[in-house]
């Protein structure tokens, strides 16, 4: 969870940066305003396109993380169950 807060942190300056930026582009800038309206469209596709893939990315570490954490459950189960077992057949022979 640590993690993903931090991720979340960074996306959102990241997103908070690009918006800033952005935005002074478009007041300091000598251009046309159909000129800026573009670029800005372009500058925003491809902050869209970037935190879509950081968002893929993430979502598969988390797939991959709940898989592990599955997988290790599942070992620690049959482990507790073998030495349930042992246990139940070592004090069934001292009987």
């Amino acid at each position: 969870m640590e993690n993903l807060n931090g991720t979340g942190k960074i996306l959102g300056g990241i997103i908070a940066g690009a918006l800033a930026g952005a935005a002074l582009g478009l007041l300091l800038a000598p251009e046309k305003g159909s000129d800026l309206r573009s670029k800005f469209v372009d500058g925003a596709k491809d902050l869209a396109d970037e935190f879509k893939n950081k968002m893929k990315d993430e979502a598969s570490s988390l797939r991959q993380k709940a898989k592990d954490y599955g997988n290790l459950a599942e070992d620690k189960y049959e482990d507790l169950t073998d030495d349930f077992k042992n246990h139940t057949a070592e004090a069934t022979r001292k009987m």
